[in-house]
């Protein structure tokens, strides 16, 4: 089997608009909730979500171009353009017939179908732009950056709801173990901050509703959690075969050592109330790293703040840690970021590479008392960052329709 190191990383996030400004706000553990200011959602129950701050297209695409591309792929675009500058590969040399792209959306152009569907109505008739389809559908990301940079191998997108992006890293650390790429890009991106967005979480009881409140929203673990925070951006991930990385005298963030799948087959929005597929999922992921739950040092979990979610999530892991999960630093970064939906894996794996490189453990944020349903002896990293020696982190992500991924992240040496 060949050995999988990230080479590139790029982040497009509500903390900040590239990795460094993003790393700062996970050490400074600060909210990216806000009053939104896309639209008008003052007749919605939710009215907050964590939005980009200051980033403008315009200083990265022309206008034709934007006109072309529904928000979550410019937002891919533009977190994919870091990561390739991150890993400073000399284009001409490398073999892009066995280059790919494997990055994903939970929901895709929700922007472009709202945006079309309203100019359908305001007009009278079924009249629609030659756009609609390609900037709406999921997969367009993917197509967009191998065309970029001519990569001409696997290339397509994962869409899992919430667990996509991990999804595609996974699939991506898969296919380069078997020899069937070299480099690929991984990743995913979500605008779904819409009318229809914010409105159609609502109506199913997802959000958070602290509108007096947003900065402390997201609030995992807490006894009065009382649902998600939506996000936007995206993440992504240069993977390249470790001996190809080698050659060309690459800088290494981490090693990918594997991932686990699976399905709770239970529900189409609520989790397994015992955690079965996320222990399942996390289990599968050390044997697919041949590790031990005690060579984990960090679990960044899925932790949205949602009052079954977190639970089922902290009795998973003790059940796969045991004795050993009280020496674990346990995070929800979506406490910062709010949920990034199809994003969320990315920029969570991203943040897991970080705690790698800079030793240190992103914080859990907004605690003030402890769900008592939960173990008060587990260290949760609660409101600062911790400082420590992180050698191999968990990522876990799970989605609506029972899907869990688990991803391995070892530090480099």
């Amino acid at each position: 089997m060949k050995r999988v190191v990230v080479t590139g990383l790029g982040a497009l996030t509500p903390l900040g608009n590239s990795v460094d400004e993003y790393l700062n706000g996970l050490r400074a553990g600060v909210s990216g909730a806000g009053p939104i200011t896309r639209f008008d959602a003052s007749l919605i129950k939710t009215q907050f979500a964590c939005e980009l701050k200051d980033f403008d297209p315009l200083d990265y695409f022309n206008r034709k171009d934007i006109r072309r591309m529904d928000p979550f792929t410019i937002y891919a675009l533009k977190a994919t353009e870091e990561a390739m500058q991150d890993a400073a590969f000399d284009l001409d040399k490398l073999d892009r017939d066995r280059c790919g792209v494997i990055f994903a959306s939970g929901i895709g152009g929700f922007t472009t179908i709202e945006h079309d569907l309203r100019e359908r109505e305001r007009m009278g008739k079924p009249r629609y732009s030659p756009f609609l389809i390609p900037k709406m559908i999921s997969d367009i990301a993917a197509g967009y950056i191998s065309i970029k940079y001519g990569f001409k191998g696997i290339n397509y997108a994962t869409v899992s709801a919430c667990a996509s992006s991990s999804h595609a890293i996974i699939n991506a650390i898969d296919y380069i173990k078997l020899g069937k790429a070299h480099v690929i890009i991984a990743g995913g991106a979500e605008a779904s901050v819409t009318e229809a967005g914010i409105g159609g979480f609502s109506a199913m009881k997802a959000l958070s509703t602290r509108n007096d409140d947003p900065l402390t929203a997201s609030r995992p673990f807490d006894v009065d959690r009382d649902g998600f925070v939506l996000g936007e951006g995206a993440g992504a991930l240069v993977l390249e075969e470790y001996e190809h990385a080698k050659a060309r005298g690459a800088h290494i963030y981490a090693e990918l050592l594997g991932g686990g799948m699976t399905a709770d087959a239970h529900h189409i929005t609520a989790p397994h109330p015992e955690g079965e597929g996320a222990k399942n999922v996390m289990k599968f992921a050390l044997e697919d790293a041949g590790l031990n739950p005690e060579d984990v040092s960090y679990v960044n979990v899925h932790g949205t703040s949602t009052p079954l979610g977190d639970i089922a999530e902290v009795k998973a892991i003790q059940t796969v840690f045991g004795d050993h999960a009280y020496q674990l630093n346990i995070s929800s970064t979506k406490s910062m970021t709010g949920h990034l939906l199809g994003a969320a894996g990315a920029i969570e794996s991203i943040a897991g590479i970080l705690a790698t490189v800079h030793d240190f453990v992103p914080p859990t944020i907004n605690h003030y008392n402890l769900d008592p349903a939960l173990d008060k002896k587990l260290n949760f990293t609660f409101n600062s960052p911790q400082e420590r020696r992180v050698d191999v982190v968990l990522n876990n992500t799970f989605g609506f329709g029972g899907h869990n991924a688990s991803i391995v992240i070892k530090k480099w040496s």
